[in-house]
């Protein structure tokens, strides 16, 4: 039986580029991949948040560095891409989850705050598929692409309208790519978060929105960021995955499956 699962999840020797590594649930993301022996690349601004996921990590027996890009430019992105194949030789599988958030009532949202969402949450998704894509198509191996939806991409929330959309539009950009590539053995999924308590959601879980998300959510508690990994690894995966793609896959503990 071991034998049997370490075949349909090997993932020894991949390389992994985790954009929006440094943050919570892509850091656990990345240490779940790390600890299926892939070489984890965390993405991010912060140098000293990446640093402890890296240690934790490394003193798990796993191997990751950090990179910094900006995400809103193509030729940044290009330039990352370059360091890492020329650190670690190639590039796997590609994980797109910065994201920001914000409470602001519809009729309050300001144009720049509309505008910041839609650069973080949906250009840099657009941007990092268009370099990591050509490369994957470029070099002819295949790969996966996994981007981080959210709950709200599937079912519309209240008090989240900008992020609501920005998350809607990468769902529909998943799904576009998945169709493109498929013949060409690129994966493009997106992974679907429920209530994961997180830096960019803490803001928005006053006590009544978490009433109504627990009586909205039949397990009845948040998730834990760990609880991403099966699903990571499943869509990482060439072998256990290989016939995935274009799916919203949820980990929300049963919130989409409630009605009243």
């Amino acid at each position: 039986m071991s034998d049997f699962l370490d075949t349909l999840f090997n993932l020894n020797g991949k390389v992994a580029v985790i954009i929006g590594g440094t943050g919570e649930l892509c850091g656990a993301m990345a240490e779940g991949l790390a600890k299926a022996g892939v070489t984890t690349v965390l993405v991010g601004r912060s140098l000293e948040k990446a640093q402890a996921r890296i240690t934790k990590i490394e003193s798990a027996g796993g191997s990751a560095y950090f990179e910094q890009a900006d995400l809103g430019s193509k030729a940044s992105i290009s330039e990352l891409l370059a360091r890492v194949v020329e650190k670690s030789g190639k590039v796997d599988i590609l994980i797109n989850g910065a994201g920001a958030n914000s409470p602001t009532p519809f009729l309050e949202i300001p144009e720049d705050e509309y505008d910041r969402l839609f650069e973080i949450n949906t250009k840099a998704v657009f941007l990092a598929c268009q370099v990591f894509g050509a490369y994957f198509l470029d070099r002819g191996e295949g790969g996966s692409v996994i981007n981080v939806g959210s709950m709200t991409g599937v079912l519309p929330l209240s008090r989240v309208f900008t992020y609501s959309a920005t998350k809607a539009a990468v769902h529909n950009l998943s799904k576009n790519l998945a169709r493109e590539w498929a013949t060409e053995k690129i994966r493009v999924n997106t992974i679907v978060p429920g209530f994961f308590p997180a830096e960019q959601n803490r803001k928005v879980l006053t006590e009544d929105r978490v009433k109504q998300i627990m009586g909205h959510t039949p397990m009845k508690r948040f998730g834990e960021a760990q609880e991403l990994v099966g699903a990571t690894l499943l869509l990482a995966s060439d072998t256990a995955g290989s016939f995935v793609t274009g799916v919203e896959l949820l980990v929300d503990g049963g919130y989409a499956a409630m009605t009243i």
